[in-house]
């Protein structure tokens, strides 16, 4: 069970490299990234984008792209869908979204021709790294669907568990984090949670533990689960956090990343390959461990 960032690096050194495809790569923090990774083993990159800009910007800043392709499209709808194709092709595993809004590079990854549609829901799946657990958290989905239903909150489970497994992590334990730990007819999530809790129950989700609904403090504390008279095996040990809605997401997300000194990294899952969709707010070193759960996502897979 991988249970720190370095341990994802050093996995992903292992069981890596795999080629990227960056699209619209004429970002600061993403050469210096895929740069970093392509020193480190853990990938072969192809950026693609406009070449100048890109040879411009590692000029600059002293960035080593020997060893890196590089396919000019200077139009970034055209650099999108090229960056897909690569990975539709076969030529590459992972998509990257570079300096580029998140709906271009979306709408290429759905595609109809040359997409990655799988028929599933897409939704992003952060990893955090927090000093004082000795456990990775997995927050899901504070990007991608605002409001989901049962059914989507099912297959938002589903991928969340497949980043799981690809960090060894082989039966996570999922809690469905509501504004309390009892069910509420008046309150939507917490009737979602016992729901999917069920669902676990009849095998109709499978690979993990799923239980619900806890408050976050009872979702990862033992001592507050067990304050709380909470006998669940999820209790006080959850692996995964599956929140309510986007809004509550990217609260719990963006207070994690400001408010404490934690590591993460983040990736969207449903598709047929991994898509690191990081934001342009995130670090080099986000973008580094999230290009490595990436690696890690893609050789899982099996490609």
């Amino acid at each position: 069970m991988i249970k720190n960032m370095d341990e994802i690096i050093q996995f992903a050194k292992m069981r890596g490299p795999k080629t990227i495809a960056v699209a619209v790569a004429e970002d600061l923090e993403v050469l210096m990234a895929v740069s970093k990774a392509k020193n480190m083993g853990i990938v072969e990159a192809i950026l693609v984008g406009d070449e100048e800009k890109i040879e411009k910007i590692a000029k600059e800043n002293d960035i080593d792209l020997s060893g890196l392709e590089m396919i000019n499209k200077k139009e970034m709808s055209e650099a999108c869908l090229k960056a897909v194709e690569l990975v539709s092709t076969g030529k590459a595993h992972i998509v990257m979204k570079g300096l580029v809004d998140t709906a271009v590079i979306l709408k290429a990854v759905l595609n109809q021709e040359i997409g990655l549609r799988t028929g599933n829901v897409l939704s992003h799946t952060a990893v955090f790294q927090v000093p004082s657990y000795d456990r990775l958290f997995f927050i899901t989905d504070a990007a991608m669907n605002i409001a989901p239903n049962v059914m989507t909150k099912k297959q938002i489970i589903e991928n969340a568990v497949e980043v799981a497994h690809a960090l060894d992590i082989n039966t996570p334990k999922v809690a469905a984090v509501c504004a309390k730990e009892k069910v509420n007819p008046k309150m939507q999530a917490t009737v979602d949670a016992k729901e999917l809790e069920e669902m676990n129950k009849n095998e109709k989700i499978k690979g993990c533990i799923v239980g619900g609904p806890f408050a976050l403090d009872n979702a990862v504390s033992k001592r507050a689960a067990k304050h709380k008279g909470i006998d669940h095996p999820v209790a006080g040990s959850a692996d995964i956090l599956l929140v309510p809605n986007i809004e509550a997401g990217n609260v719990l997300y963006k207070s994690m990343v400001f408010f404490s000194d934690t590591k993460n990294a983040g990736v969207i899952v449903g598709a047929k390959a991994p898509v690191v969709l990081t934001s342009r707010a995130d670090s080099d070193e986000t973008k580094l461990n999230s290009i490595a759960l990436a690696v890690l996502m893609a050789a899982k897979k099996g490609s």
